[in-house]
């Protein structure tokens, strides 16, 4: 080993090494010895460093790397990612940068040779109204050729199959009809939130006769980009002997030959099922004894975990906590309408942040 130009943080010591003692017996003691990641990451915050970028084909320190520089103001970002290897997530990464305030030398990124990545702007600032005429998707009757239409925004139509009790409910779901979407992503990927496959499945059983989801386990998550539609398809199976059936949720790109990907299973089944449940606390509201939550960087804290709410996922709007149980208050915005959803996906996510309040 010889010394080396960049400083070395070591994940066995967490020092800094010049480079000459990475030698056999490190390498050994590396294998053998837990990785102390922890350790060379405080020790790059102590000596000043706090932007992060990780270069790699498919990010996964990001987690671990927020997590441990939270606290201390540190910036994690990415380089490119599974399904998303070309120049425009090499942009979005140093536009990450650049809005939470690291100098960018955007002579050097805007330089030659990527003007081909770059559209020309238009001739005329069209400011914050768009003078475009959108053509909207021609509707069609789904009912004139043997299909039903089941009453979910994201869901178009619903066969009964022939050859048993199960049914099929087929639909489509893009950026472009549901903006509002957009609004929920991880580490700036897009994700439909779990709660949209909830109420998928929710609209599913109410098509069978089925009042309760019973059972629901996500299995991958639903990735949207702007460029490619995606068609849905929900697969409900017959009925078994205790008044359950399965449920499944699958995806695949529009105009794609790719198979489909599996996002959702569950079991739906009768109200009997599940019995209601009654909290006579909250009759009064804020409940008696409760000690109301300051909501002052509420979702700054999931920012800095990598998990981006737009203002459609900001409907928490007041939190309260007594003891161990946290009480809040969720509003849908002005700008979303409840629309044929069961329960708004941007809602119920809302209701989810609420158990932040035990934390």
């Amino acid at each position: 080993p010889r010394r080396a130009g960049i400083p070395f943080y070591s994940t066995v010591t967490g020092e800094v090494s010049d480079g000459t003692g990475l030698d056999g017996a490190y390498w050994c003691r590396n294998l053998r010895e837990p990785v102390r990641f922890d350790r060379a990451l405080n020790r790059l915050l102590d000596d000043g460093h706090g932007v992060f970028v990780e270069i790699s084909a498919h990010p996964v320190l990001s987690m671990p790397l927020t997590d441990g520089s939270a606290d201390r103001g540190g910036i994690v970002v990415g380089s490119l990612a599974r399904r998303s290897g070309g120049m425009a997530q090499l942009f979005r990464n140093l536009g990450l940068l650049h809005v939470q305030g690291h100098d960018i030398d955007w002579d050097q990124v805007l330089g030659a040779g990527t003007g081909s990545c770059l559209p020309d702007l238009p001739t005329y600032a069209f400011q914050r109204e768009p003078y475009w005429m959108e053509t909207a998707r021609p509707a069609h009757d789904v009912r004139s050729v043997g299909l039903d239409v089941p009453e979910h925004p994201w869901l178009g139509a619903a066969l009964a199959l022939a050859d048993g009790e199960g049914h099929l409910l087929t639909g489509r779901l893009s950026l472009t009809d549901q903006p509002w979407l957009a609004e929920h992503a991880a580490f700036g990927t897009v994700l439909v939130p779990g709660t949209g496959l909830l109420d998928i499945a929710l609209t599913a059983a109410h098509h069978v006769g089925a009042d309760t989801v019973q059972e629901l386990t996500l299995l991958e998550p639903l990735v949207l980009t702007e460029e490619t539609p995606l068609r849905l398809q929900v697969t409900i199976g017959a009925e078994n002997g205790n008044g359950q059936r399965a449920v499944t949720i699958h995806s695949r790109a529009e105009d794609s030959q790719d198979a489909w990907r599996q996002h959702a299973t569950g079991e739906l089944a009768g109200s009997e099922a599940v019995p209601p449940h009654e909290f006579a606390e909250l009759a009064q509201w804020p409940v008696p004894g409760a000690e109301r939550v300051d909501l002052d960087g509420f979702y700054d804290a999931f920012r800095a975990r990598g998990l981006e709410y737009g203002p459609a996922f900001q409907g928490l709007t007041e939190l309260w906590r007594d003891g161990s149980t946290a009480y809040g208050l969720v509003r849908l915005p002005d700008s979303l309408a409840p629309d044929d959803f069961g329960i708004h996906p941007a809602l119920l996510d809302a209701a989810l942040h609420t158990l932040m309040g035990v934390r």
